[in-house]
Order: structure tokens, then C-alpha cells, then sequence
């Protein structure tokens, strides 16, 4: 199991959009993301002291190959719609790596 952390900012005029799309999120969705090996999936919201929100999210991968997870989530139909419905609420970070559009995180502390 390998736990991930990405970053990206949230469109302040599309804040209460992307809170109301997840809490009701659609269940091809999350039967997808467990389908593809993600446990205890979250995402954080904060608005930092430069006025901008923030999204954190969080998840554990636990299947053996995240690229080929990664790419049968992406070619799927229900979560191309998803994600065209989430995408115009983030604004990617711009020092973000090439490829990437949540940015991910160095994990620097762990404990159980």
C-alpha cells in the first residue's frame, strides 16, 4: 500500500459547486475509484492566508500497478463526464510537475 497527497487550487467562484457535486457524489464514480485499487479516498478544503482555497486530497493505492489503474480510470466514459463537471472548478498549481494536474506532495510524516 503507497499513500498519496496532492494540492491544487479551487476556482472561488466555484467553491459551493465542488462541495455539492462530492457530497453527492455518483456511485459509478466511487465504485471506479475502488475498482481501481484507491482506499480511504478524502479531500480537505482550506483557504490559505493568500485568499486562495485549496484543495488536499488523500488516498492509499493498493493495487500493484498505479499506471495502468490510472489509465483505465481516465479512459472511463463516467469519469470523463465526472470530470468534466470537477475540472472547471480547479485552478492547477503553476509550479506543478509536467503531466500532472493535482500536484503531488512529499510525504514527510507517518505514524499508525
Amino acid at each position: 500500500m503507497k499513500r498519496h497527497g496532492s494540492v491544487i487550487g479551487l476556482r472561488p467562484e466555484k467553491l459551493e459547486e465542488y462541495k455539492r457535486l462530492h457530497a453527492a457524489a455518483w456511485p459509478e464514480i466511487l465504485a471506479k475509484i475502488k475498482g481501481c485499487h484507491i482506499r480511504n479516498y478524502s479531500i480537505y478544503l482550506r483557504r490559505l492566508p493568500d485568499g486562495n482555497h485549496y484543495l488536499f486530497s488523500y488516498f492509499e493505492y493498493t493495487g500493484t500497478d498505479m499506471a495502468a489503474d490510472s489509465a483505465r480510470m481516465a479512459s472511463d466514459p463516467k469519469t470523463q463526464e465526472w470530470w468534466a463537471l470537477c475540472k472547471p472548478c480547479q485552478e492547477p498549481l503553476p509550479d506543478r510537475a509536467e503531466g500532472e494536474w493535482w500536484a503531488d506532495m512529499e510525504e514527510v510524516f507517518h505514524t499508525d
